[in-house]
């Protein structure tokens, strides 16, 4: 079940990640005993006009090499349903997911699934103010000299490493990013963008971050949002009015700009005094006031006669050709008496389709405030449990941006008070969409208040989803619109220690099995065989909205999906073993693979499965794979 993840940690380093990528994609340059052949590497990068930069300028901080091992490693958890939850009629369908856990292993367990799937992230991060409750979570299970002999560095880095747990320093906080930035980087598609909230306190350091990760050449923009709208009087310096919000794309090359729709005060200055067809326009001057110096020499005579020149230290915006096709439409502007300066119409209908391109600044108009997002809690709630919640106006505002399909993926790895989730809703309900959310959340203690002691409230997590439950009644309710309501809900959870040891040590030859060892994956949510198939299912690529279905067998039940059959629970004999033969040789169950958790079954059993699905009559090649 999870002892191969065991193993594989054990056998980590700091660039396991990055070899493993250059290995997959880049196999030419490795020999048979696994080295990498760098001179091949380097003459292959020259061949292509690579230039190869031997001095840079990087962002260097405590802990670097740490972050960059955490990468590498695979995540302990299990995936653990709540099957009360997900089997409710507004969830049973639903593909929208919410998963209760540490983001870092809600992310190592999503590459698995929907690496590359994601259009658009949106994180609001701890912002590492001092006062905001941020401290480096890792308890740092090494002691400095395993440290420094994992990853590689001297004894000193090691110590000064592990005493950065449980503090707020920059360096702890670009620790604690790196690694959640750099795996939810292969989660986007190539199309794909970021949205990463911030203040001042590690904007500048979050920007380098992102430049190294993403890549310098896909940032995009580093937004200003107003968050208020009033002036704080009692400020010693400044009155702090709005937070940074860096974007950064997948893939500049492929990525296209949502536009946003105009307003009715830009329409306003458009009218149609010569009633043209196209309808309301507005002149636009024909020439620029830049370009080289001999650009005035350009004329063009139109055929009511008039004489287009470029005033001199200007050019002319559009080419003979293009202004000929204008006049011919009748799109030029002389002025309502002929013998103005001529300049082109610029139709309002055109300017609707296109969009306006959006501003690097969002004011509170547009992209909403802190007061307007605390109102919406309450108006849910009854009360606000957040200070400085984000607004659906602003989340609304970021996927326009985004450029979302109707079917797009949406994550937030710092889900919060579900912000996202409520936006993603509203969205789909304006339009009848079916995009859907992943929001992932830890399941943090709340700080105790009145307001939260009455509502029963024990973690963020807890009132994020109650905010999803209470904003789908409400926007139902006002739009009726039929869409997805409902989600998912799993969590993450380690498996007990001793359980842990007695499967890392287990013995597959053994013929009895003593014990039902799915019994360490039970959770309160779940059963063991719940969580070994959510996690296996989601392993194999079929994510974590697959619909299952029962197979009975003679006296045994197996779980399919789509092509895979699970074999978990414990039971199974040599008659269920040949009802599945049968059902696979005469295509009653056509599978292309069979996962089998070997702990449950008898060494004896388990051999007659196997060579029995060496040696199909009707020549099917079904794969069967043991998980320890």
């Amino acid at each position: 079940m999870i002892r191969e993840q065991l193993l594989n940690n054990l056998k980590a380093k700091s660039n396991t990640r990055e070899v493993n990528k250059l290995r997959a994609d880049f196999p030419q340059f490795f020999d048979n005993n696994g080295k990498f052949l760098i001179n091949r590497f380097s003459e292959m990068l020259q061949s292509e006009y690579v230039d190869v930069e031997k001095e840079g300028y990087e962002l260097k901080f405590l802990g670097k090499s740490y972050a960059k091992y955490l990468t590498s490693t695979d995540t302990e958890t299990v995936i653990t349903p709540d099957e009360g939850h997900n089997s409710k009629e507004i969830n049973k369908n639903s593909e929208n997911v919410y998963i209760v856990g540490d983001n870092l292993d809600a992310i190592k367990h999503l590459l698995q699934s929907y690496s590359g799937q994601v259009k658009c992230i949106y994180i609001d991060p701890p912002y590492n103010t001092g006062s905001d409750g941020f401290i480096y979570p890792d308890n740092f299970q090494f002691t400095k000299e395993n440290l420094a002999e994992t990853i590689g560095i001297e004894l000193d880095e090691a110590e000064r490493i592990i005493e950065i747990a449980g503090k707020s320093t920059h360096s702890a906080w670009l620790m604690f990013m790196y690694p959640r930035l750099m795996l939810a980087r292969d989660l986007l598609k190539e199309d794909g963008v970021i949205f990463i909230s911030i203040d001042d306190n590690e904007q500048s350091n979050l920007k380098l971050l992102c430049d190294e990760i993403f890549g310098e050449i896909n940032f995009l923009a580093n937004l200003i949002w107003e968050k208020k709208y009033t002036i704080a009087n009692d400020a010693q310096f400044f009155s702090d009015n709005h937070d940074h919000i860096l974007c950064y794309s997948k893939n500049i090359d492929v990525f296209k700009i949502g536009r946003l729709p105009r307003t009715e005060k830009m329409d306003k200055a458009y009218s149609n005094p010569d009633n043209h067809p196209n309808g309301p326009w507005k002149a636009t001057p024909l020439h620029a006031k830049s370009g080289s110096e001999n650009s005035a020499d350009f004329t063009y005579t139109f055929n009511n006669g008039v004489t287009f020149k470029p005033p001199q230290g200007t050019y002319a915006r559009f080419s003979s050709e293009t202004l000929a096709k204008f006049d011919e439409n009748k799109e030029i502007w002389f002025g309502k008496n002929g013998d103005a300066i001529p300049s082109r119409k610029t139709f309002l209908s055109q300017l609707k389709s296109e969009g306006i391109v959006p501003r690097t600044i969002i004011g509170y108009k547009e992209g909403g405030h802190n007061h307007e997002a605390v109102e919406e809690l309450k108006d849910l709630f009854g009360f606000s449990p957040f200070n400085d919640p984000k607004p659906t106006k602003l989340i609304l505002h970021l996927m326009k941006i985004a450029n979302l399909n109707r079917d797009s993926i949406i994550m937030d790895f710092f889900s919060g008070s579900a912000t996202t989730a409520h936006s993603v809703m509203k969205l789909n309900a304006e339009d009848n969409g079916d995009r859907k959310y992943i929001l992932i959340q830890l399941p943090e203690k709340i700080k105790e208040s009145k307001s939260l002691n009455k509502a029963i409230y024990r973690t963020i997590d807890e009132i994020g989803r109650f905010r999803i439950e209470k904003a789908a009644i409400k926007i139902k309710s006002e739009t009726g619109s039929d869409i997805d309501y409902g989600f998912k809900l799993y969590r993450l959870n380690e498996p007990d220690k001793n359980r842990l040891d007695k499967i890392v040590e287990f013995d597959p030859h053994s013929t009895y099995i003593m014990e039902d060892m799915t019994e360490g994956f039970s959770f309160d949510e779940a059963s063991g065989r719940a969580t070994i198939l959510t996690t296996w299912i989601n392993q194999d690529g079929y994510g974590l909205i697959c619909q299952t279905e029962k197979v009975k067998l003679n006296t045994y039940t197996v779980d399919l999906c789509q092509d895979s059959l699970y074999i978990i629970d414990p039971g199974i004999t040599s008659e269920d073993v040949m009802d599945l033969i049968k059902m696979v040789e005469d295509n009653t169950l056509n599978i292309s693979r069979i996962v089998i958790y070997p702990y449950s079954l008898t060494f004896n059993v388990l051999h007659e499965l196997k060579k029995n699905f060496l040696n199909l009559r009707n020549s099917k090649n079904v794969n069967v794979i043991e998980r320890y």
